[in-house]
């Protein structure tokens, strides 16, 4: 039985003190890591972008081979020339 009286005040002090500043702290820190982006995530941006300009360009080579061929193609499909940038 001494042990148990001798173990109650620690254990308080714990569960009301240390417990709440240790799960606060904690899930804090998995919020501030889940807001930046992983490498992997990176890389996978990154290939995205990539695989973006080269379907860019590909659509740029195709409608100039259509202009070239086919003049009214964008009145018939009642699209218009883009701007280029």
């Amino acid at each position: 039985m001494e042990f148990w009286k001798f173990m109650f005040v620690p254990t308080i002090l714990f569960m009301v003190i240390v417990a709440p500043m240790w799960i606060t702290m904690h899930y804090r820190s998995l919020h501030r890591s889940s807001r930046s982006l992983s490498q992997e995530d990176r890389e996978t941006v990154e290939q995205m972008l990539e695989t973006v300009d080269k379907l860019t360009d590909r659509i740029e080579a195709l409608e100039s081979l259509l202009d070239a061929d086919h003049s009214d193609w964008r009145a018939q499909s009642g699209r218009s020339r883009r701007n280029e940038e």
